[in-house]
């Protein structure tokens, strides 16, 4: 195995101000519809962009809430944060009104950034917050603002590994979704680990198909293509389609297993129109050894299938070179500990054994913001992280998922709850209580099934159940199919059997 790099700078900006200083013109951003920017390029623009959220005000470890659609420009709003030492908040574009103002309230924003059309009804929310707009085509008015900006670009802190430089909110099993912090430090050793593991070089050109709200778009994609000074084409969303049509101009494809099996479906898949790309990674949600399989079939690569978390960044990844497992997530990255312990006793288990897979590195978040008790839970005082998922490393040292000890749904490589879902179902007329459960999707990985039980007296009609939900939950979690049943299992100690429920469950026919 590779050794660590620890000669690296715990300022993430250095990505872009040490590709300035050495190759200014390289290539950095590309757009399908023909924009592109140099690094050179790049670093204007984040200055121009820091300096026109310092003229709102925004200072060091003040936090910037995002809710934008995919572009150029959030790329340069993350770079002036992380120029200027400002926390950066991006939060999924399908949130509702309701959710967005639970996010300002925690977070307690300095800036809020939204679309256009979120505007009026974000400044009625935002209390002492600016609130300004970012689009899609160079438009909204933080975009305007940076353009016409006089103000002077504030000075770069001086690098701290501890620094905060985001917060992604992540759910629970219980109560309001939680803020983990992550530092500067944790983006620059996940980066380098990455770039390094998976040979990424100057030379490589990443096609970007994945969300920027996302660890995975964002701190993975983008943070490991600027570490190497690769550049990368800036796709609005994915488009099995289009993918197809601009993979011969990059070298590295990621995505998450949804993106695999609608490329599988699509008839110009094959060697030929892979041939640019010398790695493919799948992440968020497990792959599926079948699309595994057929991907290979078809195109002669093997998926590199890497395991990661929002509180941890990436924890383990197959080899770039040697076997790519079907059905494992590979070895623990350089620098990053993991053990399997007993999820009762905390006791470390044997090899081959099955728990609860603990992660400890410099990639492992800080804690929860403002939430002590919950980051008390889930970080030991030996620096371990409680990530509950079950799991065991083999005799070869590749690490297997083989299930999930706090009842996460992944749908589409989206995290989603299941107590969320339910406090919601649960507040709803004639609905005496509810259980969410997630059962296998062939196009999303897992689709959410809600189960629920009707007050006395009381008759529930489905339809009305999921119109109720659309304006409360974002689209990604609103459950799919709906079940009625006159009460749920449950065991002697009063626990509903969700285990059960999800043997027991029949896809409606069609």
């Amino acid at each position: 195995m590779n050794r660590y790099p620890t000669d690296i700078s715990a300022d993430p900006y250095d990505w872009v101000s040490s590709v300035v200083a050495a190759d200014p013109t390289r290539p950095a951003i590309r757009t399908p519809d023909g924009r592109s920017l140099s690094y050179a390029a790049l670093d204007a623009g984040a200055a121009r962009f820091a300096a026109a959220i310092a003229s709102l005000g925004v200072e060091p470890q003040d936090r910037v809430l995002v809710q934008a659609e995919k572009s150029v420009e959030f790329v340069l709003l993350y770079l002036a944060c992380l120029r200027m030492g400002a926390i950066f908040v991006p939060i999924n574009t399908s949130y509702t009104d309701a959710e967005v103002a639970y996010f300002i309230s925690d977070s307690d924003p300095k800036l809020i950034v939204t679309t256009q059309p979120r505007a009026a009804a974000t400044r009625a929310m935002a209390g002492s917050a600016a609130v300004e707009t970012l689009g899609q085509q160079q438009d909204g008015s933080l975009a305007a603002l940076a353009a016409g900006t006089t103000a002077a670009v504030p000075p770069r802190p001086a690098p701290d590994a501890g620094r905060l430089a985001a917060f992604l909110y992540t759910s629970g099993t219980t109560g309001r979704p939680k803020g983990a912090m992550l530092t500067c430090g944790n983006f620059t050793s996940n980066a380098a680990v990455l770039a390094q593991e998976w040979r990424f070089t100057k030379d490589d050109v990443l096609l970007h198909a994945l969300p920027l709200f996302h660890a995975h778009g964002l701190f993975v994609a983008v943070n490991t293509s600027l570490m190497a000074g690769a550049s990368f084409i800036l796709m609005p969303k994915f488009d099995a389609a289009e993918v197809l049509r601009l993979l011969p101009g990059a070298s590295v494809f990621m995505g998450v297993p949804t993106f695999y099996t609608r490329l599988l479906a699509e008839a110009g898949l094959d060697r030929s129109s892979t041939a640019s790309i010398r790695l493919f990674v799948s992440g968020s949600a497990p792959l599926l050894a079948e699309t595994h399989t057929a991907f290979s079939a078809r195109t002669g690569h093997a998926i590199l299938e890497r395991y990661g978390m929002t509180e941890t960044l990436m924890n383990t990844s197959n080899p770039h070179d040697g076997e790519r497992r079907p059905g494992t997530v590979g070895p623990p990255l350089p620098g990053t500990e993991i053990r399997i312990t007993d999820p009762d006793t905390a006791a470390p288990l044997q090899q081959g054994a099955i728990g609860m897979i603990e992660v400890r590195g410099p990639n492992v978040f800080k804690g929860y913001w403002r939430n002590p008790e919950k980051t008390a839970a889930d970080l030991r005082d030996n620096g371990f992280f409680i990530t509950g998922d079950l799991g065991l490393i083999d005799a070869d040292g590749y690490v297997h998922i083989v299930g999930r000890g706090k009842d996460l749904i992944i749908s589409g490589g989206y995290n989603i709850y299941p107590r969320e879902i339910e406090s919601e179902l649960d507040q709803l007329p004639g609905v005496d209580e509810s259980a969410v459960i997630g059962v296998p999707d062939a196009d999303f990985g897992e689709a959410v099934v809600a189960v629920i039980v009707a007050k006395p007296g009381a008759s529930l009609d489905t339809a009305e159940l999921a119109a109720a939900l659309q304006p409360r939950l974002a689209r990604f979690k609103q459950p799919r199919h709906y079940v009625i049943m006159a009460e749920l299992p449950r065991n002697a100690m009063g626990k509903v059997m969700k285990a059960e429920l999800r043997a027991n469950w029949q896809p409606p026919t069609r």
